[in-house]
């Protein structure tokens, strides 16, 4: 064989494999081969050609990491059951669209979305049902505006461009899209949501999550299987969170007779209702509605409830606990959040389920991190800590006041969240206002 039939059988098994990595660059490279080797024969034409190789092929290969980067980065940004963008993707465009909005003063519509009663569809058919649940309500989402799945059973819509009569005609129309849409599981699924727009109402853009949020758990206490829009004026009465079937009264009833019945067990050792109006104080400190702050208050003496479940020598073991025990206590909240859920508590039951969820995502019991976790389960989780460390134990002391608050601030950030670590900090040090009294005749 001659030395070119060689140079010419090596360059080519050179593009072959080259092909397997990078078509592209094989196409190059072995066009700049063979084209010159028909041109000309001569030794410079042949170093020049295995010279450019070389560069060709990395930058078909740069090209390819860059399309994988691009692939890496959707993938990030989607949600891998629904094809819908995911919690981060929806943090990033929000900002850019209310960045549009404020320059623009073009509208910004933003509708919060929640599956009614999604969890009886999980108990009654199983997750994987639930999870096809999940994607048959995404496919009615996607001709609302942008949609993203938040988490479990929420879903958010960003709507351009829509002043606030139009942006709740969207939203109930993709309600009724959702209601009347065939489901793999055999039952009827229906949502509600809740609407707030941009700029509109005084709301600043920090809070339109919150307002959003607001009008949703509105939506939900009128009932269910429909749009709500943000109405600050508008407060929250708890009670009204109660099932369909029940009376106005259900829910508190229940409630108390449940925290009765926590007192009777010695579950949550006084604590429950000095850990609700220190939950409820910080809670207006932060600027929450005045709905939030209700159910913060309201939640906190309901956090143990689950605990209800648990036998006694489990609650009262005055030493550690085995894996298997930690375990077992570690499944309170969900237990507690099936219970008041089944009340039609669906916020209330929200954030009694993540009150154990910690800011670094070592929590239980989702794992949940950082703003994933509901606002009203982090405020619940600072403020029974705080009450549990400065109330006396058994088998210790409480801790005084200041004591308490530096072991919250060096926990910030790891346990809790630095928000309403610092906004419990300053509320516990600011001076209750004096009482004055009443003049006689006055």
């Amino acid at each position: 064989m001659t030395l070119r039939q060689i140079t010419a059988r090596s360059l080519a098994e050179q593009g072959a494999r080259a092909s397997r990595i990078v078509p592209a660059a094989l196409a190059a490279a072995g066009l700049v081969a063979l084209v010159g080797w028909s041109f000309a024969s001569s030794r410079a034409w042949l170093l020049l050609a295995v010279a450019l190789a070389g560069p060709v092929l990395a930058v078909a290969l740069y090209r390819r990491s860059v399309r994988g980067a691009i692939e890496a980065t959707r993938l990030a940004l989607t949600d891998q059951l629904t094809g819908l963008g995911n919690y981060r993707r929806f943090l990033e465009r929000l900002e850019r669209e209310v960045d549009t909005a404020a320059s623009s003063g073009r509208p910004l519509a933003l509708c919060l979305l929640d599956i009614d009663h999604f969890k009886r569809v999980n108990d009654r058919f199983g997750h994987p049902a639930g999870d096809r649940a999940l994607t048959e309500v995404a496919a009615c989402l996607r001709h609302g505006g942008e949609a993203f799945r938040l988490g479990g059973d929420e879903f958010a819509l960003l709507i351009e461009g829509r002043d606030e009569p139009a942006a709740l005609g969207i939203a109930e129309s993709v309600l009724r899209r959702i209601a009347s849409a065939s489901y793999s599981h055999g039952d009827p699924v229906t949502a509600s949501a809740g609407v707030v727009v941009f700029p509109g109402h005084g709301v600043e853009r920090s809070a339109l999550v919150r307002a959003a949020d607001s009008a949703l758990y509105r939506a939900k206490g009128d009932g269910r299987n429909r749009a709500c829009a943000h109405r600050p004026e508008l407060t929250w009465d708890p009670v009204r969170l109660t099932n369909e079937a029940g009376s106005a009264g259900t829910l508190a009833q229940a409630a108390a007779a449940l925290a009765g019945a926590i007192r009777a067990r010695g579950i949550e050792d006084g604590q429950g209702a000095a850990t609700g109006d220190l939950a409820a104080r910080v809670a207006r400190r932060m600027g929450l509605p005045p709905e939030h702050v209700d159910m913060i208050g309201f939640a906190a003496t309901l956090s143990d409830v689950g605990k209800l479940a648990l036998p006694d020598e489990l609650l009262k073991k005055p030493g550690p606990l085995t894996d298997a025990e930690r375990r077992a206590l570690e499944r309170h909240p969900l237990i507690g959040s099936e219970i008041l859920d089944s009340l039609g508590a669906d916020a209330v039951a929200t954030w009694v389920r993540h009150h154990h969820e910690r800011w670094d995502g070592a929590g239980y019991p989702g794992r949940l991190a950082g703003d994933r976790i509901p606002i009203g389960a982090r405020i619940l989780f600072v403020a029974d800590a705080f009450e549990a460390m400065t109330s006396d134990q058994a088998w210790r002391s409480g801790l005084a006041r200041e004591e308490a608050l530096d072991e919250l601030e060096r926990c910030a950030g790891t346990q809790f969240d630095p928000d309403v670590v610092a906004a419990l900090v300053v509320e516990v040090r600011t001076p209750a206002r004096p009482v004055l009294p009443v003049a006689v005749g006055a």
